[in-house]
């Protein structure tokens, strides 16, 4: 079973006292989990230094994968819209994943696409440490976590985003020192792109980020 399995975990890989970007450099050597095996590289977050505002996705995408970028695909391009309807530059903010390598299984038949695979809860776990110390370096006022894997990245296997969407919730940072930080979680964007209705489901993306703009 996924639950049962354990990895190395990425803590001997994070060089200590390091900046993010020799943290991006040397999250290309990282050896915590077995997702590296097939993954192009460990796609590292970007944007402003200074960000008062981090927003947390699942892990890297097919296009984000090859780019070695985050969120530089359709839903990328959803979240730069949203964030700009809800009021937030986009360029002063930081994104990043929970999860540093793209999970993915071949398309059946023999095709070449790769198909999305969710990341276990023991990969989660394992890639921990490299969120931890972004958010060490970052130092954000909010962080907003982009669906499902982002919030139990946080929060643990208990976290539901359809609960806890567009509510401020307080998480005890890792420190050190150990302070509260504010959390807002919503949907990822992949997941406005993936609904029924979209505009009722962008909108309501729109309206979480704007709760997480009146954190600033």
């Amino acid at each position: 079973m996924a639950s049962l399995r354990s990895y190395q975990g990425a803590d001997d890989f994070v060089p200590e006292d390091a900046s993010l970007a020799t943290l991006a450099t040397a999250v290309q050597q990282c050896r915590g989990c077995d997702l590296y095996e097939r993954a192009t590289q460990a796609v590292f977050g970007r944007g402003a230094r200074n960000a008062a505002m981090v927003l947390v996705g699942e892990q890297p995408g097919d296009m984000e994968d090859k780019a070695g970028q985050p969120f530089v695909g359709p839903a990328g391009k959803l979240l730069d819209r949203a964030l700009a309807d809800a009021g937030i530059p986009p360029e002063h903010t930081y994104t990043t994943n929970a999860v540093k390598h793209f999970r993915w299984k071949p398309e059946a038949h023999g095709r070449k696409r790769r198909i999305h695979q969710p990341p276990e809860a023991a990969q989660i776990k394992a890639c921990r440490p490299w969120l931890t110390a972004e958010l060490d370096r970052l130092e954000p006022q909010v962080l907003v976590t982009l669906g499902a894997t982002a919030g139990r990245a946080l929060f643990g296997s208990s976290f539901r985003v359809t609960k806890q969407r567009g509510e401020k919730t307080g998480w005890c940072w890792p420190g050190p020192p150990e302070r509260e930080i504010t959390v807002v979680a919503t949907i990822h964007p992949s997941a406005v792109l993936r609904a029924d209705d979209q505009d009722e489901a962008y909108a309501g993306l729109v309206d979480d980020l704007r709760v997480a703009a009146s954190c600033l």
